[in-house]
């Protein structure tokens, strides 16, 4: 199995809606994220994907985020703004790109992370 990945940051703010403690408040985050794809096969010239590629689709999907209050985000007006709930999203919409991700991992601190994969 060939695997790739590619990390990329943001910034952004949050409140987590329905929990009880700090993050309940109003607070931001440096998120880091990392995209991995896999395939049995490489292409031509023996690339499973084009690390470029990737990249940008990824930034495209980042962008949107970028210092914007996450909560005010249609997607995350009814989804609580959580990590999982934000690797998910990335993840859903790098689908819609045409990058079948197998996982895509969300820090929102250096020693915190959760990821998404189906």
């Amino acid at each position: 199995m060939y695997r790739i990945k590619v990390e990329a940051t943001f910034s952004s703010a949050h409140n987590l809606r329905g929990y009880k403690g700090k993050c309940e408040e109003l607070h931001g985050h440096n998120w880091k994220v990392g995209v991995r794809v896999e395939s049995r096969t490489l292409d031509k010239a023996g690339m499973l994907m084009d690390f470029k590629v990737l990249k940008n689709k990824l930034h495209d999907v980042l962008e949107p985020l970028d210092h914007k209050y996450l909560n005010e985000i249609v997607y995350f007006k009814k989804i609580n703004p959580t990590s999982e709930n934000i690797a998910k999203y990335i993840y859903d919409r790098l689908k819609v790109k045409g990058i079948s991700c197998k996982a895509v991992t969300v820090w929102e601190s250096e020693n915190c992370s959760a990821t998404y994969s189906e």
